[in-house]
């Protein structure tokens, strides 16, 4: 269970003006950890949230859950949870993490039987397609799950095309891409050549040849 700072024991002792500012320093540094850690600032939902992480850590009988909690902790502010939403998404995560690793243990137990150890380790895959299912999740809920592209500025040329809005599909491979159609055009690269103006002129002024009889 999360601690919190517990005022003294002593009823008649009222504690010094410096006494009470480092108490209220270490509450407020025990919430920014509690922040990081769930996304939240409600308090209530900090320790809970905390909490039932910590509940699903596998813990010795009569270890101190010191350790357990500041794992826990760790573990949650490694996930980074922005919101509320994300907190309680990270203490899932972090739950089926301890679940998994736990079966994947007990599997491994030298005195396990074929039994036990085949439904601990199917039940550890289960849970670990559950947690890279949670990633998926907290990736998509984050923007991540797709990328996008935005183009600020669009150059235009005399003669050339531009589309404007989603475009769907894929490109051709340079194997199945479509021939392409021939052009008139005054080069003769990639097109049928044109005759110039003096050409044309020249051709203009000769006499029409008379055919022999």
């Amino acid at each position: 269970m999360v601690k919190k700072p517990q005022a003294s024991a002593e009823k008649d002792q009222t504690p010094t003006s410096e006494e009470a500012a480092s108490r209220a320093s270490l509450m407020a540094a025990t919430r920014k950890v509690m922040k990081s850690a769930t996304g939240t600032d409600v308090e209530e939902l900090q320790d809970r949230l905390v909490n039932q992480a910590l509940a699903a850590a596998w813990v010795h009988k009569g270890q101190d859950q010191s350790n357990a909690l500041l794992a826990t902790i760790a573990a949650l502010q490694a996930i980074a949870p922005t919101g509320s939403l994300e907190g309680m998404l990270a203490a899932q995560m972090v739950a089926t993490h301890e679940a998994a690793m736990e079966c994947l243990r007990r599997a491994m137990i030298s005195e396990q039987t074929f039994e036990g150890r085949d439904a601990n380790l199917k039940h550890a895959t289960k849970l670990l397609l559950v947690y890279a299912r949670q990633m998926e999740a907290l990736a998509k809920h984050r923007g991540r799950g797709q990328q996008k592209i935005t183009v600020e500025h669009v150059n235009v040329h005399a003669g050339g095309q531009a589309i404007v809005g989603n475009v769907e599909g894929s490109a051709r491979s340079p194997s199945k891409a479509a021939p392409t159609p021939l052009v008139l055009s005054d080069k003769s690269e990639n097109g049928i050549p044109l005759p110039d103006e003096l050409t044309t002129l020249k051709r203009a002024k000769q006499p029409a040849q008379k055919s022999g009889k």
